[in-house]
């Protein structure tokens, strides 16, 4: 038997050293030149074949077995925010309003650590891995597809996926059957009214007090018009009108999101949305635009994949509890479109360390012990794949 732990704890220090280079370096999605660079220079120290650049910014290694085991592919995003860390740690990011606030250097540091345990048990090899380490997930319309479109799960039976997540424990793995995470979609709505002195409102049409009967109006359609069975949500996060206490601007605009596990439930909200607007327009001589952008599909685990990730969280003895159903998205979704795979969560909350502030927060941390426990979640699930035989080939 190989001790997959064991191994990953061995590789812990040589993780943690490439996390926090990535984490000095962040670059925005889809602006990631030096990480590219840096995990290529990394992957050709090892005996892999490396396809680069895949789609506009990926990479591909290949790690090839002597025997007719299946192949399974290894996913890890590497863009990050355009945030301003906070964080007073020795290596926090070295370019200003930009951070790697969601763990992505992390999920890279995993998989280059995966990467040089496969490279070390090249002889117990019997299938295939492919490792996909992909650029820009945190923008619509993300990396993924690109790189699919580019061929990078050809061949491909199954894929697996990781995130670090601080809102759970240090070490406790999460995954659940089915749809797991939503379809995060974005909207933008501009009223256009008619602007004047704020004396004499009634000489206006005023676009401030129309927006805001249009985001109360918005509130009802998940409680009143989606069957509570089906989750859904509508949140506003942006209002911007105006420059003066006294002046009625032209115009006012708004930014929100809609989260949803149900195709027919995304369809209705966007048409609820329109419809509200319409009457608005008739009612108040105001002209509106709605810009309503689809995001990714919701991450739907295949159920067999599922038990895999279950299986060796177990035969780790690793923590393993179901997630609920999350309204945050993900691209990784894409991949399951093509292939049937699952994505897990790998805790590395702990408030002892500080490592407990949520995702897309300044002061956003991981802690660096959860990088074994996905690294050698990540290898058991090659094992129960047979892609990697206990005994030498």
């Amino acid at each position: 038997m190989i001790n997959w732990y064991q191994l990953a704890h061995d590789k812990e220090k040589t993780m943690i050293q490439i996390r926090r280079h990535l984490h000095q370096y962040p670059e925005l999605s889809f602006e990631e030149s030096h990480t590219h660079d840096y995990i290529v220079n990394q992957l050709e120290q090892l005996s892999c074949e490396i396809r680069r650049p895949v789609g506009k910014n990926g990479i591909v290694a290949t790690f090839k077995g002597q025997g007719d085991g299946p192949t399974i592919a290894l996913r890890a995003d590497f863009d990050a925010l355009p945030i301003t860390e906070l964080n007073d740690k020795p290596y926090r990011s070295k370019n200003e309003g930009c951070m790697h606030a969601c763990g992505h250097d992390g999920h890279t540091a995993i998989l280059l650590g995966v990467a040089e345990i496969i490279n070390e048990h090249l002889a117990h090899l019997n299938g295939n891995v492919v490792l996909i380490f992909q650029y820009g997930e945190e923008i619509v319309p993300g990396g993924a597809q690109q790189m699919i479109d580019d061929g990078c799960l050809d061949g491909v039976d199954r894929v697996y996926g990781n995130h670090l997540w601080s809102g759970y424990p240090t070490g406790i793995i999460y995954s659940r059957p089915g749809a797991m995470m939503a379809s995060p979609d974005e909207f933008t709505v501009k009223i256009t009214g008619k602007g004047g002195h704020g004396a004499k409102p009634h000489e206006t049409i005023d676009p401030i007090v129309i927006l805001a009967e249009f985001i109360l109006s918005a509130q009802k359609i998940v409680s009143r018009t989606v069957d509570p069975i089906k989750q859904a949500v509508v949140t506003f996060g942006m209002i911007q009108a105006g420059a003066s206490d006294s002046v009625i601007p032209d115009s006012a605009i708004c930014k929100g999101t809609v989260r949803t596990f149900d195709p027919d439930v995304q369809t209705h909200i966007m048409n609820k949305l329109d419809k509200l607007l319409q009457g608005l327009a008739v009612a108040n001589d105001i002209e509106y635009d709605l810009a309503y952008e689809r995001g990714y599909v919701p991450v739907h685990n295949n159920p067999q994949a599922y038990e895999v990730v279950k299986e060796a969280a177990n035969d780790l003895n690793l923590r393993f509890t179901e997630a609920d159903m999350m309204m945050v998205g993900e691209d990784f979704s894409a991949y399951q479109r093509v292939r049937p795979g699952a994505f897990f969560l790998t805790g590395s909350g702990n408030a002892s360390k500080g490592t407990d502030h949520p995702h897309h927060s300044p002061y956003f941390d991981i802690d660096e012990a959860a990088l074994k426990y996905a690294a050698s979640e990540f290898l058991k699930i090659l094992e129960l794949e047979d892609v990697i035989k206990t005994e030498r080939l």
